[in-house]
């Protein structure tokens, strides 16, 4: 080769590979939008979306495509794919001389490559200026891709049908499987479609498709001998689904996934259709039943607590319904959730020692810098040991403890635990442990795997291969026990059926709750390893006085428990074990102190040694008493004897008297004991009415004079009490009854002294308004 010659090769080289590096890199996937595909964690599709161009579009990796469906497409497209360039010129040249010289049989010269570059880039390849452009680009992808690349895109992209692109969601689509799992007689369907995508549409094949599929199958026989035998089956038209039966399945939740998806991606969701479908056929069958009391909408939501896998989830009753806003996902609608936070409130209280299972809680009227809550029920039940407080839902007791809550207290767990939408803890107040923050489903859902968790919150998940979060330490191990423990105990609402007739019953850790208005009704239970919860009520608010926890939501969720245990036998093996911090200790049945010599009654009851509160009990008391007059002594001696008997508090003695409860209580004291006599012993009295931080109103235009009460709470061996305000004697009350001072403006501090010389003192604020 002469000098001139080589010259000019160099520089052809040098100028091609120039043009390579300035001309942009052509796109194959780049600018293309694509369907999300959504399953069960089964495999089987819940929903496939269209591409923003309204197409069927999926990718699918070369490696997860069947060899047999490679193999077929490349022998009845291209079977010199492997070897040529882009271009196979003898192909070409047998066209043209077939189609155009000797006016043969219309014959494609096209290789796969150039059919890839065609679909890419919009080409009109039946004029010879569009075919020399498909060739120059069926060269520069051939530069720019490996083999398997192109064989890629060009499968991700061929037409098959109607709007279908590509074999992936060609096959969800006809035969409702995912790709991997195609026949040999699916595969070779779908290897004869792109070539004539309207002829041959698998929805409404009348002859071209079968006989297309026979051709292929006759020289896929000749290099698979093993097959031959298939013939017959190949004959058979096979049963092929279209786009109008692709599945709408749990809207709510699979709307959930996309979005936490990106485009273009098949997901394996934590769903289990199985139980979504019985969630969604109770919840239903729930609402039919109970629209006579004003029921129309339902939500529910079941988790695996181990993993925070969303198993099942039901946003709405009716997804098409829009007279009860069927599309909105109740699931993440904010809402109140009344006692239903009350859980929390004890497991903080545990944790800070404040109180054990079995502490005794007051369950009396009261109030607090002027917010005097009541119990559902408006009554009062007196002592209460604080397991039954919790699972009876009593508000006094639950109020009592917020107050008592060291920080950060609920609002703060709340706002750790990533509540959205929280308010300062001044704007609630101690209503908050009534529920007066809203909540998602899924906010709650997350607090109550987090007790089944020892203490741990991690964010629930809806995709089986996303990343497990470590989580947040919201209580200890202890505490939540204790809790989860607690709810335990509480018995199940009335059925429809009687108890005997369910066997193999197991524990549900359960609470409801019921919002400010009867708008809201809840039920969250902890069974076995999953997370249960039933929301009933309106999207738009409106109240039903139907709409209580305990009679409108709890039956649904034990209708979803007992479904989900018959179907599960996880729901019969998991349990939550008591971890090795707590222990099991005896204490008084009526105080939950520690029992003294004159306690009757004990119990066992848990105990987090080195935080549980340890006090002896001051119920029992030993006192002295004249055998001849029935009288106190005031201390022993002839004619006296030692007899035990019951302290109680005077609010809650006065709860046991209005109830009818007989309590054994002290008898009075000899007259002749003075107020030294024991003046350290038993329970200083606590000042309820001034409440602490309130303010006092007089009305200057009032014409009759005005009043503010005196109100003590004193122990059991009490009986008068002695008001100071300022040191001035203003009168005597006696045992549990108030007395009204006639008030003036100014600030004082009042004191009240019971007759055993023990005494409490608040400052009291009296303003005088218009």
């Amino acid at each position: 080769m002469s000098r001139r010659r080589l010259r000019g090769v160099l520089l052809a080289v040098l100028g091609l590979a120039v043009l390579y590096a300035v001309v942009p890199r052509p796109p194959v996937r780049e600018g293309l939008g694509f369907s999300q595909a959504v399953f069960d964690r089964e495999g089987r599709l819940l929903r496939l979306t269209l591409s923003p161009d309204e197409k069927y579009r999926l990718w699918v990796p070369l490696e997860r495509i069947p060899a047999s469906l490679v193999e077929a497409t490349l022998l009845h497209e291209d079977q010199h794919f492997r070897t040529h360039f882009g271009v196979n010129p003898v192909a070409l040249g047998r066209a043209v001389w077939s189609t155009y010289l000797t006016g043969g049989r219309r014959m494609g010269g096209s290789t796969l490559t150039m059919q890839l570059a065609r679909i890419r880039y919009g080409i009109e390849s039946r004029t010879p200026g569009g075919k020399v452009l498909q060739m120059l680009r069926a060269l520069q992808l051939e530069c720019t891709y490996s083999k398997d690349e192109i064989l890629e895109a060009y499968l991700n992209l061929a037409p098959y049908g109607r709007n279908v692109e590509g074999v992936g969601a060609a096959s969800l689509i006809y035969f409702a499987k995912d790709v991997e799992r195609l026949s040999l007689t699916e595969a070779l369907t779908l290897a004869v479609v792109p070539q004539s995508p309207a002829r041959r549409d698998p929805g409404r094949d009348a002859g071209a498709l079968t006989a297309a599929r026979l051709h292929l199958f006759d020289r896929w026989a000749q290099v698979h001998a093993e097959d031959a035998e298939r013939r017959p089956l190949m004959e058979q038209p096979l049963p092929v689904r279209t786009p109008e039966d692709l599945p709408f399945l749990a809207p709510h939740f699979v709307a959930r996934a996309l979005r936490a998806s990106p485009s273009g991606s098949s997901v394996k969701s934590t769903l289990d259709l199985s139980m979504q479908r019985l969630l969604e056929r109770h919840v239903r069958q729930y609402v039919e039943q109970r629209r006579g009391v004003g029921i129309r909408n339902a939500v529910a939501l079941v988790v695996d607590w181990r993993s925070l896998e969303v198993r099942a989830a039901v946003g709405s009753a009716d997804f098409f319904d829009a007279s009860i806003d069927g599309q909105v996902d109740g699931t993440r609608a904010k809402r109140s959730p009344g006692s239903a936070l009350k859980p929390f409130i004890y497991g903080l209280a545990f944790d800070q020692g404040l109180v054990h299972p079995r502490t005794m809680l007051k369950d009396a009227p009261g109030g607090y810098r002027g917010y005097a809550p009541e119990n559902f029920d408006g009554e009062f039940v007196g002592p209460v040991a604080t397991e039954d407080a919790l699972v009876r839902s009593r508000n006094i007791p639950a109020v009592a403890l917020t107050q008592r809550l060291a920080a950060p207290g609920l609002h703060g767990l709340l706002r750790k635990a990533g509540v959205t939408g929280l308010r300062s803890e001044e704007h609630y107040g101690l209503a908050l442990a009534l529920g007066s923050a809203e909540v998602s489903m899924v906010e709650l859902v997350e607090l109550y795997a987090m007790l089944a968790n020892a203490g741990v919150l991690r964010p629930l998940r809806v995709e089986v291969d996303a990343p497990r979060d470590e989580g947040v330490r919201l209580l200890s191990a202890e505490a939540s026990f204790l809790v989860v423990d607690a709810l335990s105990r509480g018995p199940r609402p009335a059925q429809s059926f009687r108890p005997e007739w369910a066997r193999d019953t197991v524990p549900v850790a359960w609470k409801t709750g019921t919002s400010s208005g009867f708008r809201d009704a809840w039920s969250v239970g902890i069974v076995g390893p999953y997370v249960v919860a039933v929301w009933v009520g309106n999207f738009d608010g409106e109240s039903n006085p139907a709409f209580v926890g305990q009679t409108a939501a709890a039956p649904l969720m034990f209708e979803l428990v007992d479904s989900v245990r018959s179907r599960d036998a996880d729901v019969r093996r998991v349990s939550i074990a008591p971890p090795p911090g707590v222990s099991r200790v005896h204490v008084c049945a009526l105080s939950g102190g520690v029992p003294g010599p004159h306690c009757r009654r004990k119990v066992s009851t848990w105990f987090i040694p080195g935080t549980s509160p340890i006090r002896a009990c001051d119920v029992h008391r030993e006192v002295w008493v004249d055998a001849r007059t029935g009288l106190r002594s005031c201390s022993p001696g002839p004619g006296t004897r030692a007899e035990v008997y019951e302290f109680w508090p005077s609010d809650l003695l006065r709860l046991f008297q209005k109830a009818g409860l007989p309590r054994r209580v002290p008898p009075p004291e000899d007259s002749s004991c003075g107020l030294e006599q024991g003046a350290s012993e038993g329970t200083p009295p606590q000042i309820t009415t001034p409440e602490d931080g309130v303010d006092y109103n007089l009305r200057a235009s009032a014409s009759a004079p005005q009043t503010v009460p005196l109100a003590v709470v004193t122990d059991a061996d009490v009986r008068r009490v002695f008001w100071f305000v300022d040191e001035q004697l203003v009168g005597t009350a006696p045992r549990g009854e108030p007395l009204h001072w006639a008030a003036r403006p100014g600030t004082y501090v009042v004191r009240a002294v019971d007759d055993r010389g023990r005494s409490d003192a608040r400052t009291l604020r009296v303003l005088l308004v218009p």
